[in-house]
């Protein structure tokens, strides 16, 4: 009887498996086919910051790597989410669970290994920065509701020890337009540097709803990403609109000195017609750049939508996850025989659920918004490679009006050929310290996520390998016992 018992259990749990097979088997190729688009994704990346066709072999070792070894994780993750069929009767099959191998040995090649190295040189990469002399922080949000509006405030607190201000300490309060204000006269007096973007008015649809907490809080991080970038930068951090924005309580005077409005309209009319009349002989250089910025805008848009439908697809994932856990549960107080396997199954199932949902935080919070900043990045870079070319325009335009006449150049024209060498000059300067910025940015996303996942999957491999073993060990233990 006992034997018989014992077979039940097993036999049972074998159609536990099957059909824990069947119930995700659809999903399971959904999630795969993500996992291989970001793959290719991820590879065709990899090829826009070196210039060249992809060979993981010959990756330099700045960014590229980390990109490629995740690729190549997404393409692993993919192909193991379809293992071979498991037989419960072989030993072999509780070597794949065993936590004695390569992935955790601390070997050359194991992922801790590596991890530990990424966490040495980002180390070495903190000891290296020079001390910091405004340090800004973006705070404590709050929400204000008006008869005609409601929105939300934030905390700005800047400390600093640099002599160009007259206290060390400053706090204000603003809000989302503040920061607009900001970033236009940024860009109106350093219409080349590149002045890094702020978050969208509206965030992504599909992903939280306005003035929610966790709108709120994504739009903080934004924003505080958007003031350290400033305070970092050597020649915007200089801005006498900066040292306003952090310091004046009230910025209605400073906002009513801006241009008039027909004044910008002035302007984006000339703007527009030296767009239609283009550059005679743009440098070489800058050409290249502007073909570079393309590709980037392609591939980490591309890359941006597949995160965000594998985040979308993990959620639902996740709540399916929830409802399967329970009739496990519910089954095994109808079963006396099958009551232990079935509880620790349903506790096995809870546990992945739980660790599925951490890996989706850690995605949604560290991946996404690195991915979806250097996109709104791109289309920053395309402005200011358009602000460059109507600069040169306006001079190139300038020049050949007075060769018509016969004059020779004025000051004017003078003027305008010195504005476009500081131009040049300064988006030279710019353009070398971004990519750097953003190769270090994106390589500590990516990075962080492989540690994420390896985490994740390592937990959900000692739960269910703790419920396999536990399994055979009590099997032995009822066929020692009933040996003659």
């Amino acid at each position: 009887m006992v034997v018989q018992q014992r077979l039940l259990v097993v036999f049972t749990l074998r159609a536990a498996w099957k059909v824990q097979q069947h119930w995700a088997e659809v999903r399971l190729w959904r999630v795969s086919l993500f996992w291989l688009e970001i793959s290719l994704k991820l590879h065709s990346l990899c090829g826009v910051f070196l210039g060249v066709s992809v060979n993981s072999s010959e990756f330099p070792s700045v960014f590229p790597p980390a990109a490629c070894r995740l690729s190549a994780c997404c393409w692993t993750e993919m192909s193991a989410l379809f293992p071979a069929h498991l037989d419960l009767e072989e030993e072999e099959d509780l070597e794949v669970f065993s936590k004695k191998t390569s992935l955790t040995d601390g070997g050359p090649n194991s992922p801790s290994s590596m991890m530990n190295q990424y966490r040495l040189e980002a180390e070495e990469e903190e000891e290296e920065k020079e001390e910091k002399e405004l340090f800004v922080t973006v705070d404590h949000p709050e929400s204000h509701v008006t008869a005609i509006e409601t929105f939300i405030t934030y905390r700005v607190l800047t400390k600093t020890t640099r002599s160009d201000f007259d206290c060390s300490e400053f706090e204000v309060r603003r809000r989302y337009q503040d920061f607009l204000w900001l970033r236009s006269r940024l860009e109106e007096n350093h219409p080349t540097l590149i002045v890094h973007p702020l978050p969208e008015k509206f965030v992504m649809k599909g992903m939280v709803e306005r003035f929610n907490e966790d709108f709120i809080e994504t739009r903080r991080r934004a924003l505080q990403r958007f003031l350290s970038k400033i305070s970092e930068h050597p020649l915007l951090s200089c801005s006498p609109h900066l040292k306003i924005f952090l310091t004046t309580q009230d910025l209605q005077s400073h906002k009513k000195q801006a241009p008039g409005f027909l004044t910008r309209v002035g302007e984006t009319v000339r703007a527009v017609a030296h767009s239609v009349r283009g550059v005679r002989s743009r440098p070489e250089e800058f050409t290249l750049m502007q073909e570079y910025v393309e590709q980037f805008s392609s591939k980490i848009s591309s890359v941006d939508k597949v995160t965000q439908r594998i985040i979308r697809e993990q959620r639902e994932y996740v709540d399916e996850m929830k409802q399967y856990s329970p009739p496990y549960s519910q089954w095994g107080g109808m079963e006396e025989a099958l009551q232990l396997p079935l509880q620790e199954v349903a506790g096995c199932v809870q546990r992945c659920s739980t660790e599925t949902q951490l890996q989706l935080q850690h995605l949604s919070t560290v991946l996404l918004p690195a991915l979806h900043e250097y996109m709104l990045c791109a289309d920053t870079l395309k402005a200011v490679m358009r602000r460059r070319d109507n600069i040169q325009a306006e001079y190139e335009a300038r020049r050949e009006a007075m060769e018509k006449r016969g004059d020779q150049e004025g000051e004017e024209v003078q003027a305008l050929q010195e504005k476009v060498e500081v131009c040049n000059s300064s988006l030279q300067v710019d353009w070398s310290r971004w990519r750097s910025s953003m190769r270090t940015d994106l390589k500590t996303a990516l990075l962080s996520t492989a540690e994420s996942n390896l985490q994740h999957y390592e937990k959900c491999l000692a739960v269910w390998e703790t419920f396999l073993l536990s399994q055979r060990e009590e099997g032995s233990e009822q066929k020692e016992e009933e040996a003659p």
